[in-house]
């Protein structure tokens, strides 16, 4: 990965080539995987080569994505990888004109759907998960009443424990440490709302 900062997407264009179905998911699934084929992803995603390819290519245009080094690899298929830890989306780069905020809420609301059907997924499968796993899953709701500085504070303390356990694992993952270790969802939301 070509920078270990989150990129903060703030113009039209990218949020537009990032905005779509195939495309978001191609993101999360090269982001799991740090380096894949359009083959590998492909397979993943349950769609063509030809069509994946073209998709990683819009993704690449826009920085988003980029081709990973080959080295030791075979040479006729081409290699991506992230080209940050991650996006970020603010709704202040977003808001000045009708368009821009239309975009921005259709993108994610796509990402929000998209969650609600990984963890659908995960519900209907969640049977087949060993026990520790059942068991270590969890679905939590907190109603805090609370400031929007202190609503900032919190997310920002959420995303460094994240963070924190996320490198963990990678790290670990790396060194070889790879026994009862899974791909592992956290969406985490935090709005205000009035009754």
């Amino acid at each position: 990965m070509a920078s270990d900062a989150s990129r903060r997407v703030s113009d039209l264009g990218t949020l537009k080539a990032f905005g779509h179905p195939l495309r978001m998911k191609l993101y999360r699934a090269l982001h799991i995987a740090r380096r894949a084929t359009a083959s590998q992803l492909a397979e993943q995603v349950d769609e063509a080569v030809s069509l994946v390819s073209y998709h990683l290519r819009k993704l690449a245009e826009h920085g988003l994505i980029e081709e990973a080094d080959r080295a030791g690899r075979d040479g006729r298929e081409r290699w991506w990888q992230p080209a940050s830890e991650g996006l970020r989306f603010y709704d202040e780069d977003f808001s000045e004109a009708p368009e821009l905020a239309a975009t921005h809420s259709a993108v994610s609301r796509l990402s929000f759907d998209q969650h609600v059907e990984m963890y659908r997924r995960h519900l209907d499968a969640h049977r087949s998960w060993p026990s520790d796993w059942r068991a270590a899953s969890f679905s939590s709701e907190y109603l805090a009443r609370l400031t929007a500085d202190e609503l900032a504070a919190l997310a920002d303390e959420m995303n460094d424990l994240i963070k924190r356990y996320e490198q963990q694992g990678r790290a670990r993952d790396e060194a070889g440490d790879t026994e009862n270790r899974e791909n592992v969802a956290l969406h985490v939301y935090g709005f205000p709302f009035r009754t």
